[in-house]
């Protein structure tokens, strides 16, 4: 009876409820979360493609060591988060004491553990977010300097592969004078495919998928004719098997002086080339298509905007900007594309809108005199060639 009064008095206790899935690699987290989960990860500046993949993963809150913004430019994980209505407990103190796979409390900003406080933290919400976005976008001059050393090195360094295509593989794919779409798992992909489906099943594309979207592509029944993946230690993790074999091509991108072999294909029997690059995932999917002289580069999911260029929080912010310097008028936002492409029209198209052409004309000649008298002849002529047949009597 013990056991039951103490039950019913921890129900009764308020806070968000959930079970604590615990590891300061967020990388290592995300595919152990559930739905209800509380994530407790260590990391600054959350990006937007953490934050949508917790948000995917149906947490109801997420504890983090560290602030979820630092003030150097203005992430745009955390506001995501609690616009998805997640609480959010930052530079939480104790989360040593919460073991992974607990049934943790939150309240207050204490967690407790068995009803014992072991862990406290600091709310924030979304007008606490704004103030602190506010103030990021007020400080980012260094890291608008910073950004531009980067971007000279990175020249330095690549310019053979920007400006000459060195070192980029021959692909088996024939892109030239067709259109490409590079699909990335980034900002919301899967409604930048259903903005372009029309262009896609008229112009059939060559689909590139980049990491995760390359499987973004298959859960919308088609097909990626290419693949290009990262392997270095900022890389995410490989696409499915299935998406790696329906390509046509696989290219992966490695750190420069990497030889070694990718295992992981090796076991799955997949053929693939490799780019020595220190250039971002992405902007290697980018270059192939220019490279291939692909007409337009349609992006889903790619950064577009400099908030988005920032959160990308890596060293391939350098190689994001100067790629799109490269590809200029060829790259086009999935967003534009609805607004730029009406369709093609087809001859069932034009076909019909000649037959109400003819129905509309036919409809105004009969209202007027001449008209009346030229229907009743028709009229008169075809109930004579029918009598004639035995089809009218």
């Amino acid at each position: 009876m013990a056991v039951s009064v103490r039950s019913k008095s921890t129900a009764q206790q308020p806070g968000l409820r959930g079970t604590a899935r615990v590891d300061r690699r967020t990388k290592v987290l995300l595919p152990r979360l559930r739905p209800g989960d509380v994530a407790i990860l260590d990391q600054l500046d959350l990006d937007r493609a953490t934050a949508q993949a917790l948000i995917d993963a149906g947490v109801t809150a997420v504890l983090n060591l560290s602030p979820f913004l630092s003030g150097r430019y203005p992430a745009l994980g955390p506001v995501l988060l609690a616009g998805a209505g997640i609480l959010l407990v930052e530079q939480v103190e104790g989360a040593s004491r919460i073991g992974d796979g607990a049934r943790i409390r939150i309240h207050d900003e204490v967690v407790y553990v068995d009803n014992e406080p072991v862990a406290l933290g600091r709310e924030i919400d979304l007008d606490v977010l704004g103030e602190q976005m506010d103030l990021a976008r007020s400080g980012l001059g260094p890291q608008l300097e910073t950004f531009t050393h980067n971007s000279t090195e990175f020249l330095r360094r690549e310019a053979d592969l920007l400006l000459h295509g060195q070192g980029l593989p021959t692909l088996g794919t024939r892109m030239s004078g067709r259109a490409a779409v590079v699909v990335v798992d980034g900002d919301d992909p899967r409604a930048g495919l259903r903005l372009i489906r029309a262009f896609i099943k008229e112009r059939r594309p060559v689909l590139i998928g980049v990491d995760g979207g390359a499987d973004v592509l298959l859960r919308a029944g088609l097909k990626p004719d290419v693949v290009v993946i990262g392997a270095g230690p900022g890389d995410g993790d490989l696409p499915s098997a299935a998406a790696l074999r329906a390509a046509r091509d696989v290219v992966v991108r490695v750190d420069r002086g990497n030889r070694r072999p990718i295992d992981q294909l090796e076991r799955l029997g997949v053929r693939s080339s490799r780019v020595e690059t220190s250039a971002a995932t992405e902007d290697v999917a980018l270059l192939l298509a220019h490279a291939g002289d692909a007409s337009v580069i349609v992006g889903v999911g790619t950064h577009a905007t400099l908030d988005q260029f920032l959160d990308r929080q890596r060293h391939g912010l350098a190689s994001t900007y100067l790629t799109r310097l490269l590809v200029g008028q060829r790259l086009v936002d999935a967003a534009a594309v609805p607004t730029l492409y009406s369709g093609r029209l087809r001859p069932p198209h034009l076909f019909l809108a000649l037959l109400l052409g003819l129905v509309a004309l036919g409809a105004a000649i009969a209202t007027t005199p001449a008209g009346a008298e030229w229907a009743d002849e028709l009229w008169s002529w075809l109930r004579a060639l029918l009598s004639d047949t035995g089809w009218f009597s």
